[in-house]
């Protein structure tokens, strides 16, 4: 039944929608109710697959993630400025192993998702995420492409080129997907539905796990959904417009999960080495491992432990 399901969502994204259609023609004020349906129903957040608890009986899981996008910031818009690459290469040269002290230090495991690119410029950085045997490495496109703007082959053709790759440089397939920038295009989902990923982590629909529905037919499909409220590249840049200090946004990362441990939900954090990595915003994280350590009945977990374990109670395998 699941693989039916899944062949039909498949199908069903396929086909080209009304509102694709009326995109091409006429404004979105100009719609049919039909047409505004068909827009919001692409991919949407279906049932809710939270567990009655976490492993171990936790009451709350925490999943730490690590964006490491280092050098592709400006690659993928086809800047070479010396300066810019300086300040990627930070993420590797630097950062990601002061992260890797201080995970090991309190011996939680995180997801690291990368451009293909990123750890082909630096594949010592798998090893060093690898040594530990308590991370996960995924997918975060080939260069931090926009999906969005590309047409279906090529984001396939990059997505493939991808999954290649880092099936070469960490030894195994990875299973998890994160779209650079969270830039999910009309075609995203088909095209990891159809490569067989076992989930994916870039859409905003809720603060729990739960499955996608692609135009009203269940997938099968967990997402894992992020949030701009707990990714630290808006709030943690420098040069941002929207910089804030690092240790107001500690606050809000401590907020975040208090009200998540409250509900017996999920805490997913989105980080990025050549932010967080920084000496100064290091100190915050290390306050928010400490703060949440306090609570009793916590589950630190990788994403694709999360899935495995969220698949298994739901009864989806």
């Amino acid at each position: 039944m699941k693989t039916l399901l899944i062949a039909i969502a498949i199908s069903m994204i396929a086909v080209k929608s009304p509102v694709s259609l009326a995109q091409e023609s006429q404004p979105s004020r100009e719609w049919t109710d039909e047409q505004i349906a068909a827009a919001v129903n692409k991919v949407r957040a279906g049932r809710d697959l939270t567990p009655a608890s976490w492993p171990g009986g936790a009451k709350v899981a925490v999943m730490l993630s690590f964006d490491v996008d280092n050098e592709t910031i400006w690659l993928r818009n086809d800047d070479t400025s010396i300066g810019g690459l300086s300040q990627g290469e930070y993420g590797s040269r630097v950062a990601l192993g002061r992260i890797l002290a201080l995970l090991d230090e309190y011996d939680i495991p995180a997801s690291f998702f990368g451009p293909a690119v990123s750890f082909s410029l630096a594949p010592q950085m798998i090893d060093m995420i690898q040594a530990s045997g308590r991370n996960e490495i995924g997918i975060h496109g080939w260069i931090h492409e926009t999906n969005a703007v590309l047409p279906r082959e090529e984001e396939e053709r990059l997505l493939q080129k991808a999954v290649e790759r880092m099936t070469a440089l960490v030894g195994k397939r990875p299973v998890g997907y994160r779209a650079p920038s969270w830039n999910f295009s009309d075609n995203t989902l088909d095209l990891l539905l159809e490569m067989g990923f076992l989930y994916d982590s870039s859409l905003m629909a809720d603060d729990r796990p739960y499955e996608i529905v692609a135009n009203g037919a269940p997938t099968g499909f967990v997402e894992l959904p992020v949030q701009w409220i707990l990714d630290d590249a808006p709030l943690m840049n420098p040069l941002g417009p929207r910089y804030e200090s690092p240790r107001d946004v500690l606050q809000v990362y401590k907020d975040e999960f208090d009200v998540a441990y409250e509900e017996g939900t999920t805490f997913l954090l989105t980080m990025h080495p050549h932010y967080i990595g920084h000496r100064s915003r290091i100190v915050v994280l290390r306050e928010l491992i400490e703060h949440i350590k306090a609570k009793p009945d916590v589950w630190f977990g990788t994403h694709e432990a999360a899935v495995r374990w969220v698949r298994k109670q739901a009864d989806m395998d």
